[in-house]
C-alpha cells in the first residue's frame, strides 16, 4: 500500500484513503467519515437512511446511483 493510499487516523478511527495524482484530488471513505462523527454502531446503515432522508426533504441526492466501491 503506497502513502497515498494508507490510512489516516482521527480521533484514534482509521480513514480510508486514496490521491488521486492526475487531478491532485484526496478521496476520502465516507463510511468511515461517518463512524467517527457520528459514533454510529453501523455507519453503512446510517449514511444510506440520510441518504433517503435529505432526499425526501430537501430532494436532493448525496451520491451518484453506483453500487459500493472498492477502496
Amino acid at each position: 500500500m503506497t502513502e497515498e493510499q494508507t490510512l489516516i487516523a482521527f480521533e484514534n478511527a482509521p480513514i480510508r484513503r486514496h490521491f488521486d495524482e492526475a487531478t491532485e484530488t484526496w478521496y476520502f471513505s465516507i463510511v468511515d467519515v461517518i463512524a467517527v462523527l457520528s459514533e454510529s454502531v453501523n455507519p453503512r446503515d446510517y449514511w444510506f437512511r440520510m441518504k433517503v432522508r435529505v432526499k425526501s426533504e430537501d430532494g436532493l441526492e448525496l451520491s451518484t446511483i453506483c453500487r459500493q466501491l472498492k477502496m
